[in-house]
């Protein structure tokens, strides 16, 4: 059941839903929770999703690195899939129980390829203060077995948000690997990368025009966090259901920029 703002006030906020932590191999030993969650505030954004590749372990340290933090901030338990195609689909979680759901759900076919530290980078897991609590051995940076289409409907049905990642790309999107995105296919957004920009957004505009576009970060980096390279949404609070509508265009909600 939605839990919605009743007094229909809304306010745009910034928000971001597509990043990642140092539990992702290509994410700076930087992207600390503490780090991100300071850079986070000094933008101005109010919601984030922590998306890494293949995994959810680093959402608690976000999330209570955010509750002591001074600004108010949503973390979302997020993760960046990659599936057996080689395309990457951003999924949003209601909440943790959900997304470890989803994540042991995907492991049943995940291969059981060791990561290289020397060539991929570290995979570490962390509390809010930084301190790494465990390593993550098997490779994130790989597809599992899972098609485009069961990895989507699967979350569509744990009511989770999906999203296209970074349609744009030439690599690890969709219209890359397959084409452009058929009609029947379900998804919540279509996402564009900070590469995108001036006219080129209304042309992804109207190339879907039945489907809500934003922009996300996809930040790897502290300095690619910036208000700048994420969305605007008009939303009557902080939660996951209000982004939920958001993306669906009900309720008033709605994405505002891009």
């Amino acid at each position: 059941m939605m839990m919605l703002n009743r007094d229909n006030k809304l306010s745009a906020y910034f928000v971001d839903l597509h990043l990642h932590s140092v539990l992702s191999p290509c994410a700076g030993l930087e992207m600390g929770a503490v780090e991100i969650v300071r850079k986070v505030n000094s933008e101005g954004i109010s919601i984030i999703a922590v998306t890494d590749h293949n995994h959810v372990a680093n959402f608690r340290a976000l999330r209570d690195a955010a509750i002591e933090s001074a600004e108010p901030l949503l973390v979302l338990p997020g993760m960046e899939v990659q599936s057996m195609e080689d395309i990457h689909v951003v999924v949003i979680f209601p909440d943790e129980d959900r997304a470890y759901e989803y994540k042991d759900w995907l492991w049943q076919k995940m291969p059981d390829i060791k990561n290289k530290e020397e060539r991929f980078g570290y995979q570490l897991i962390i509390d809010k203060d930084g301190n790494i609590l465990d390593q993550e051995e098997v490779l994130l940076i790989q597809g599992a077995m899972r098609t485009v289409d069961e990895i989507s409907s699967y979350a569509l049905k744990m009511g989770c948000i999906v999203i296209m990642a970074h349609m744009d790309r030439p690599s690890f999107s969709y219209e890359a690997v397959l084409g452009p995105l058929p009609g029947e296919f379900q998804c919540s957004a279509i996402e564009i990368s900070p590469l995108v920009i001036g006219s080129s957004i209304s042309k992804w505009s109207e190339k879907y025009s039945d489907r809500t576009i934003i922009r996300s970060s996809d930040a790897h980096k502290i300095d690619q966090i910036s208000r700048y390279r994420c969305s605007s949404m008009k939303l009557g609070g902080l939660s996951f259901d209000e982004v939920f509508l958001a993306l669906k265009r009900e309720n008033g909600r709605e994405v505002l920029y891009p």
